[in-house]
């Protein structure tokens, strides 16, 4: 049942949850599909409280009020620690009070327990490895193939534990002891889609909450991988192949400088291709039907980080020894540079460094011991990541320039 057991069917195998679904379209890097689509909520509320398009939330929410399920399982607030957990959600507010993304580690193992055999119907929602467990899950539990009624994916670019939301938090000005809320991604009108903030408050003032650009946080670029767990450098799932449906962000030119936000998704399922074309038809939502080219662009970055740099870790860790599960990419080097190997090699390293670092800060009581030991290590990869002679190309496009000037002043 673990979504990396080389005993498990992988993705390609498993396939859409569906019959109808594998008589659909195939394409090997976002499996099957009958709809890629990108669009949004037309509610401004909605789509403001929305991590980005807010589709996820609007199906969810559509998939309740048609009756087709009972409750929708997906992450929400509250918890062990009293951030976040998996929760059920059996009303549209309930559904919509648990809106936006939880970068965080949780647990779907005790939801299950609880739910199991109590009759009823529901959506799971999830990212690529806890949809496939799902899945894997239901082909052994009978009963609770038949309550797994709905898979929808999460685009995923790579799990983050708990440290992620802790160490930004206390950047922004809240240690960890005092950490009472989180948002992740706090909408600003003043800068593209991309750029977001996160919002924090501390339990010693709950009511004053205190913002900052995420992007401008040390490890707030996703690139960085920082409190990356071991298991996401083996995954090579991107839109959650084996779900009905998979939402993630529009980051597409076209899409990503509306600040309100778009996603990117891809359907599987007829019912919910229905859904998603009934609420176009009723000005719910709006859709930009795409290509399969599109949705791949959207995510480049994790293509490259989950299929290019898969290939390359798979020969780092076969060639030290070390086991590795089994996969559908082929180790190797000759796909990518010799640059992008040492940037590969470079993210895994400050993955593995983040956790320590931070733990010495927690130890140390200061933030300044973790900024410190990663900061290095972040600017060696800022440089790997820039192209090749970029300075030395601005550098002469500037020369040109103030040459033509000059010319054209005599």
């Amino acid at each position: 049942m673990c979504p990396f057991s080389d005993n498990a069917p992988d993705e390609d195998q498993l396939d859409a949850p569906t019959d109808w679904g594998r008589r659909l379209s195939h394409d090997h890097r976002i499996g099957r599909y009958s709809l890629v689509a990108a669009g949004r909520r037309v509610d401004e509320s909605a789509l403001l409280e929305s991590s980005s398009g807010g589709l996820t939330s609007w199906i969810v929410g559509r998939l309740l009020k048609e009756g087709l399920v009972d409750g929708i399982l997906h992450v929400g607030d509250g918890g062990p620690d009293g951030l976040f957990s998996y929760n059920v959600s059996h009303s549209l507010a309930e559904a919509d009070g648990r809106r936006k993304s939880k970068y965080y580690a949780v647990t779907l193992a005790e939801l299950v327990q609880e739910i199991q055999g109590n009759g009823k119907r529901y959506a799971i929602v999830g990212i690529p490895c806890f949809i496939k467990a799902a899945r894997l899950l239901a082909l052994q539990n009978p009963a609770l193939a038949e309550q797994f009624a709905y898979y929808v994916g999460l685009v995923c670019g790579h799990l983050k534990t708990r440290f992620f939301a802790e160490s930004l938090a206390w950047q922004i000005g809240v240690p960890p002891e005092q950490l009472a809320s989180v948002d992740f991604r706090v909408k600003n009108p003043e800068r593209p889609a991309s750029r977001y903030d996160m919002a924090v408050s501390s339990a010693d003032d709950p009511t004053t909450v205190l913002q900052h650009e995420v992007a401008k946080l040390l490890g707030g670029s996703w690139g960085h991988a920082v409190f990356q767990p071991e298991g996401c450098n083996f995954c090579d799932d991107i839109f959650a192949e084996t779900a009905d449906v998979v939402f993630g962000d529009a980051w597409l030119p076209q899409y990503s400088k509306d600040w309100r936000g778009n996603n990117v998704l891809v359907s599987r399922n007829e019912q919910i291709d229905e859904l998603l074309r009934a609420g176009q038809r009723e000005g719910e939502i709006q859709l930009d039907e795409i290509d399969v080219a599109a949705a791949v662009a959207s995510q480049a970055g994790n293509y490259r980080h989950r299929r290019d740099g898969l290939a390359v870790r798979l020969h780092d860790d076969i060639r030290a020894g070390l086991s590795v599960p089994r996969k559908r990419v082929s180790p190797g080097l000759a796909h990518v540079t010799r640059r992008r190997v040492k940037l590969i090699r470079q993210r895994r390293r400050i993955s593995a460094l983040s956790f320590g670092a931070f733990r010495a800060a927690l130890a140390s009581g200061r933030i300044e011991t973790y900024l410190e030991r990663l900061r290095p290590e972040l600017s060696k990869h800022d440089r790997l990541s820039k192209k090749p002679f970029a300075g030395m190309r601005r550098r002469l496009q500037n020369l040109v320039r103030r040459l033509r000037r000059g010319q054209g002043a005599r």
